[in-house]
């Protein structure tokens, strides 16, 4: 097995499934002989001609409204959205089009597409390059809504994103980008979208997580061992359609839980799993549920190591429900 990056997984990914299946096609903003932004997709106009990997002119709304028609011709177009923050001028194609084609023809069309995008804080670019919009994206129904953090995951979600009949927003944690290597096979495998990881065992609080807050979670988990508290840790790594159940099941395993996050607390996605859990397995929690977001401001161009979720902020969390 190779020893990759999250970035050069998600390439390896792109170029596996386009050599599998000559109907897979990359398309967006400089992806082609430039390679992309952080050159997700280096290589690929090289290997593959820009019939299949080709730059597009500066239209969120136009590269996503292409690959909608593509996707119900037989095609399954790949696009990326250079920044999250600049995926808004498509909200309406995604929400309102790829969304709902399989629904609004009866099951006549469906959209096989994914939209990648790089996502979070973490790399220092303020307020329009840092934005967590997940929670938008998952309040739609007919999506799929994924967020790896580590390079087998990237490259297994990806390629089984990319096979599904759905379209799929592909989330990528630009911190994680260039910061985290791991072990990732050679040649096609896939990582089954709706499931969890268990990234560490513990039966005293359960810490559920997603993207670049997966490794901050470690080390905040690290630290609470060190006075005898064992956190379970959760990747939840494809946020729609959740693993409900595995979530509740999780969350009885310890009965106290922290949920963890980088986009604003507000509505933000650990309120979902908070609510979840009070529905349904309120008996079996012994504190409060502990969420650790960002905050309900803009992102900041010169404190984003305060706005973002750190060690001390979960290892806080972390004791706090276990003191309760």
């Amino acid at each position: 097995m190779a020893n990759l990056t999250l970035l050069q997984a998600v390439n390896d990914g792109l170029k596996t499934a386009m050599r599998d299946d000559e109907t897979v096609l990359v398309f967006g903003e400089d992806v082609g002989p430039k390679g992309g932004v952080f050159l997700a997709t280096e290589g690929i106009t090289a290997e593959f001609g820009e019939e299949r990997c080709f730059d597009t002119p500066l239209s969120e709304d136009g590269i996503v409204g292409a690959a909608i028609g593509m996707a119900a011709n037989g095609l399954r177009p790949i696009v990326e959205i250079q920044f999250q923050d600049f995926i808004f001028p498509a909200f309406d194609q995604i929400v309102s089009e790829a969304a709902k084609l399989r629904y609004r023809s009866g099951g006549q069309y469906t959209a096989p597409m994914v939209i990648r995008t790089p996502y979070g804080g973490g790399i220092r670019g303020g307020l329009y390059h840092s934005q967590s919009g997940e929670v938008y994206f998952t309040h739609t129904p007919g999506l799929k809504v994924v967020i790896p953090s580590t390079p087998h995951d990237a490259k297994g979600l990806l390629i089984a994103a990319i096979n599904d009949p759905d379209p799929v927003l592909f989330m990528e944690p630009k911190a994680l980008y260039r910061s985290v290597k791991g072990e990732v096979p050679e040649g096609s495998y896939t990582v089954e979208l709706s499931t969890l990881r268990t990234v560490r065992e513990g039966s005293d609080v359960t810490v559920f997580c997603y993207g670049a807050m997966v490794p901050v979670v470690e080390r905040a988990a690290a630290t609470a061992a060190e006075s005898g508290i064992e956190c379970n840790i959760v990747d939840l790594r494809t946020l729609m359609p959740l693993d409900e159940e595995g979530v509740l099941e999780a969350a009885k395993t310890t009965g106290r839980v922290v949920t963890v996050h980088e986009a604003p607390r507000f509505c933000g996605y650990g309120a979902e799993i908070s609510a979840m859990i009070a529905e349904n397995v309120i008996e079996y929690m012994e504190a409060p549920i502990r969420r650790v977001t960002g905050f309900d401001t803009p992102f900041p161009n010169t404190l984003e190591h305060h706005y973002l979720p750190d060690e001390r902020r979960v290892l806080d969390a972390i004791e706090a429900v276990h003191s309760y």
